[in-house]
């Protein structure tokens, strides 16, 4: 028996093992989910090494950095947690680039009849009716919320809604709750309410009611060389392509 063991270790010494450094983690906003992965599949097929892909509200992820989580990419919603980052020395602030845009809409289940359009003043508490509440990422933290609030508030109706908010912990959290008629309207991104036939759009926000939806990229300290590469590659024409199919605007 004790020769047995002894032959069972010895083999599971050569075994082959994950090792955490041929692993590459992705941090990336919740909202890039589909475009992201389409993406990936493409790197994949011209021979890199899968990425491992952890999506979440980018505050949530920019904190997870600070707490020493070893992704090597970090792709934000705004500016603001990239900000967060750099100061923190979280990221290769020479590798920063800004990769995508978006935009806001409004948005209800897709049996609704809502109509709206998007003018200072817009009618929202009545539209959410006496019970209703708006789905929102937090506000707080979550960048398509603090857009959504930035827009209601050059509107003047922040006010009017502030205390009927459903905030999510992400946009997609918060286009599921109009998905499943859980919230009457919501404000997401535009390329997450194309992706979900359970809702439409009901307006689009247009742009200078808020500041630009912008998604910044950067390496993570202490990446290493194929993730460099993966970096570039998001730029790429092929990635920029597929991102356009979703309905981001690539820039740079």
């Amino acid at each position: 028996m004790r020769k047995l063991l002894a032959r069972l270790v010895l083999l599971a010494s050569f075994a082959p093992r994950a090792d955490a450094q041929d692993t590459m983690l992705v941090f990336a906003a919740a909202s890039l989910k589909d475009s992201l992965d389409a993406v990936n599949a493409d790197w994949v097929k011209r021979g890199g090494a899968k990425p491992v892909v952890s999506y979440a509200a980018s505050s949530a992820l920019a904190k997870q950095l600070d707490g020493g989580a070893p992704a090597q990419v970090f792709i934000s919603a705004d500016l603001d947690w990239m900000d967060f980052a750099e100061k923190r020395g979280l990221i290769q602030s020479a590798t920063r680039r800004n990769l995508l845009g978006n935009k806001l809409v409004l948005v209800a289940p897709a049996a609704s009849k809502a109509q709206a359009t998007i003018t200072p003043g817009l009618p929202l508490a009545q539209m959410l009716g006496p019970a209703g509440r708006l789905a929102l990422g937090d506000p707080q933290h979550v960048p398509a919320g603090k857009y959504a609030r930035a827009a209601l508030e050059t509107l003047g109706v922040w006010g009017s809604v502030s205390n009927r908010i459903a905030a999510a912990e992400n946009v997609r959290a918060a286009l599921t709750l109009v998905a499943r008629d859980e919230a009457p309207l919501g404000i997401v991104y535009e390329t997450d309410a194309r992706a979900e036939p359970k809702v439409r759009i009901v307006a689009d926000f247009g742009t200078g009611l808020h500041p630009p939806v912008v998604y910044p990229a950067a390496l993570v300290t202490g990446a290493r060389a194929p993730a460099a590469a993966y970096l570039d590659f998001l730029a790429s024409p092929q990635a920029k392509a597929q991102f356009r199919g979703f309905g981001f605007t690539p820039l740079n």
